[in-house]
This record gives C-alpha cells, structure tokens and sequence, in this order.
C-alpha cells in the first residue's frame, strides 16, 4: 500500500468517525461571489451542475458544484481557492455541504476536475496563481474556458493534466471552424469550446449533456409525443370500437335475415305440405 493511499484510507477513517460522533462541523468563511456574470451564462443557466451530477451519479460520493472554496482546513483562509466548476468523484458529499466548502484535510482525496471561466479581473489570477495552487493541491485535472476565445486567457480553451505533481497540457482538437475540445479522462467527456459556448460531450453515447434549455425542449418534445401517441391510441380504440359497432350491426342484419329466410321457407313447406295432403283425400 502507498503512503498516498494510507493517507488517504487514513483521512476516510476520521471523516467516518467525526460523522459517527455527531461532530459540530467547522465551515469555511463565506466568500464573495464573482462580480460579473460568466459563471451565470456558462454554468448556471446551462445547468452544467445538474448535467453533471446526472451524468456522474453515485450522490453521496460525489460533488460537483461552483464557488465552493477549496482549502486544507476551514480555519486557514490563505490558499483557500474558489473555482468556477469542480468535481470530486471520491468525497464525502454531505460532509462538503454541511461546511459550505471541501477541506481538504478531512477527505479522502482532492477533487479531480476543476474549471474556471474567465473574466477580466480574474484571468492572470487564473492561468497562474490558481494553476499553481490547484496542482498543490493534487487536483488530477485543470482547465480553463474562455469564451471570447483568447481575449482574455491566451486560448479559448485548454486543460492541464496532473503528472509527477506539475501540470501537463492536455492535447487538444479541433472541429468546424473556430471549435475545439479536449478529452477529460476524469469525467469520460469531451470539455469543448463551441461557438462561445461551454459545452460536455459524452464519444460513449455520442451526445452532449443538455443545458437547462435543452432539457426543456426535450420535456416538452417528450409531453408532445406522449400527447400524440395518447391521441392515436384514443382514435383506434374508437375506430375499433366503430368497427366493432358495425359488426355488430351486420351481424344482427344477417340473423334477421336469415331468420325471416327461415320463417319464408317454413311458410313454403307449411304450404306445401297443405296441398299435398289435401290432393290425396
């Protein structure tokens, strides 16, 4: 076994026995939240945490969440980090909320994906102060979006992987004209930079997770088919229903015919059988 698994066995077994002993959890100070609105337009409204943790699963392990501070103990406010988007796939999830934060010292591991969208007040910050400090920190990887495609950061897109404890430079493609994406071996997606837009591609399913509009449409494409095929399965019940009626009808022609057939043929042999005993007297 590694140091670095004793390690984190070790942190595993203190967060099992705080929560067991009803530990009155510690939180991290409250934070300012950004003063503009990208995290806003490119994670929120996109529903990009909702995506994610349906995509992810497994709740109680897992978390991903904006603006939640990063840091190896709640009562050190230095280091601490807030990224734009982070997961973490190995937590204790209620142990984060309950300390509005993810400390590092009382969890089995570091978060494995961390995102930060940029901004102009925030972007040298991000493509080094924060680079530095996330690598530190062991998270596995790091990325950084920029919607104005380099205006701000020096591309729209790029994401560093964890190796021998510094960052290493994810390769990236590209696709259409301007997009571009790289493959984050973290979540199984593709982080794309698409026409300005941040978006996740699943190569399994070959598909991206819904935004929150998306999602919508599809709720409603989906209501709009069940209607359809509710109203169809109405009209054939009836149209067999008709059928049925008909049927029915015919049915009860045909007998009445056949019945006054047989009452005509009974009057003809009555008839006949009159004449014939009346020519033999």
């Amino acid at each position: 076994m590694t140091t670095k698994t004793i390690k984190q066995a070790a942190r595993a077994i203190a967060v099992a026995d705080a929560r067991d002993a009803g530990e009155e959890l510690a939180k991290f100070p409250e934070f300012p939240p950004r003063d503009d609105m990208q995290n806003n337009k490119h994670i929120y409204t996109k529903s990009t945490i909702t995506a994610l943790m349906n995509y992810l699963g497994d709740p109680d392990r897992t978390c991903v969440g904006s603006e939640i501070p990063l840091g190896w103990t709640t009562s050190v406010r230095r280091g601490v980090l807030v990224p734009d988007l982070m997961v973490a796939r190995n937590c204790d999830a209620a142990r984060v909320n309950a300390q509005d934060g993810y400390e590092m010292r009382s969890q089995p591991g570091p978060p494995e994906f961390v995102l930060e969208v940029a901004s102009v007040s925030t972007a040298t910050r991000d493509s080094n102060a924060k680079r530095v400090g996330y690598a530190a920190y062991g998270v596995s990887e790091y990325w950084r979006f920029d919607p104005t495609d380099g205006r701000r950061y020096d591309a729209g897109l790029a994401g560093d992987r964890l190796a021998g404890g510094e960052y290493e430079p994810i390769e990236l493609e590209r696709y259409g004209i301007r997009n571009k994406r790289g493959y984050s071996e973290v979540l199984g997606l593709y982080v794309c930079w698409e026409d300005g837009e941040l978006r996740l591609y699943d190569p399994e399913r070959e598909i991206y997770l819904r935004t929150h509009e998306e999602e919508a449409a599809r709720a409603d494409a989906e209501a709009e088919a069940r209607r359809r095929e509710a109203a169809r399965a109405d009209a054939e019940a009836e149209a067999r229903a008709e059928a049925e009626e008909r049927a029915d009808e015919a049915e009860a022609r045909e007998a009445e015919a056949r019945r006054q057939s047989d009452a005509v043929i009974r009057e003809l042999q009555e008839q006949l059988a009159q004449e014939r005993g009346g020519g033999g007297g």
